[in-house]
Order: C-alpha cells, then structure tokens, then sequence
C-alpha cells in the first residue's frame, strides 16, 4: 500500500525519502538524546547511510518492508521522521513510530506527523493501530495518549537493551474509536 505523496497536514508535509535526505536524517539519528530509547546507539554516518537505503526502499507499506516518511515544515525545514509498520497482517494492526529534530520538541510536530500516518491507516482499513516505548520515555508516551491512544500493557523489564533490562509500554487504538 503506497500513499498519495504527500501526506499533508495543517503545518507539515510528510513525503518519500530521497537520496537527498542523508544530512537530515543522520542530523538526528546520531544525536544521543534521540537514541537514548531506541534498541540501538546514535548512528555512524554510514549507519544513517544505511538507514537512508531501507527509508527510501518504504515508500510503501508490505509486509516485508515498513512505511517511512520524511517530516518537514511547509517551508522545507526537515524536523523529523515517522513509520508505519505490520504488527501483524492477519489481524489488521500496524504500529506507529517517530523521531523528531530535539530543537522541534515540544510543538506537535510528532503528534500531527503521526496523526496523518495513523488517518491513513485507517483509511486503508487497518483495524488497529499500537504504539510500543521504553517504559521511561515520558514525551513520546505524551504524544500517543495526545493521539488519543490508550494504554494497555506496561510489559515490566521484558527486553534486555543496551545493558539493562528495560520495560515497555504498549498503547493501542481501534478504528471505531479513530473515528
């Protein structure tokens, strides 16, 4: 499933990453306050070199391959990164996922970035739509109950990551209730 590029929204666009984007995502990816929840360190130039190829090869959603979109101000000003990924293909769901420029924090960037991925999905008639985090990361746990997603699990020290054992929380929407 591909979206009509580009997702808009009131103040963002949402569009394919290019070969262009190297700059722009490794701007963030290598930040550690931006790595500091995620399941690996800040990245290398040519870790974000990677993960540039894997974004632009998602411009789609399928089963093997999640959706990522590059986030920028109307202007061009990119301010971060969202995806959309299969949680499981049987039972409808996808999980929602978002890193913001740390010198955009706290001005709903993630939340309206989010909230076009997550309208989409639902659109394409995806019955579910969850969000997982590291149990400590408060402002992303903000921006989801914004989003209007509850909270279901705290799944308590369940994955060992960067040398601790780290607890996640689950949260979670149906489609009747997007509406």
């Amino acid at each position: 499933m591909r979206p009509d590029w580009p997702l808009e929204t009131e103040r963002l666009v949402l569009r394919p990453y290019t070969d262009g984007d190297l700059e722009n995502l490794h701007s963030i990816y290598s930040l550690p306050e931006v790595a500091r929840w995620l399941y690996y360190g800040p990245t290398t130039l040519e870790e974000s070199r990677q993960k540039l190829a894997r974004k632009i090869g998602g411009s789609e959603l399928t089963e093997d391959h999640g959706l990522s979109a590059a986030v920028e101000l109307r202007d061009g000003t990119y301010v971060g990164d969202v995806v959309l990924f299969y949680g499981s293909v049987e039972h409808k769901t996808v999980e929602v996922g978002f890193s913001i420029d740390p010198r955009q924090h706290g001005k709903g960037y993630a939340t309206e970035a989010a909230r076009a991925l997550i309208d989409w999905a639902f659109d394409q008639g995806f019955h579910r739509v969850v969000g997982r985090l590291e149990a400590r990361n408060t402002a992303s746990a903000r921006v989801l109950e914004k989003l209007g997603m509850r909270r279901e699990a705290l799944l308590v020290e369940n994955e060992w990551v960067k040398g601790e054992w780290q607890s996640e929380l689950v949260y979670a929407m149906l489609e009747h209730e997007w509406r």
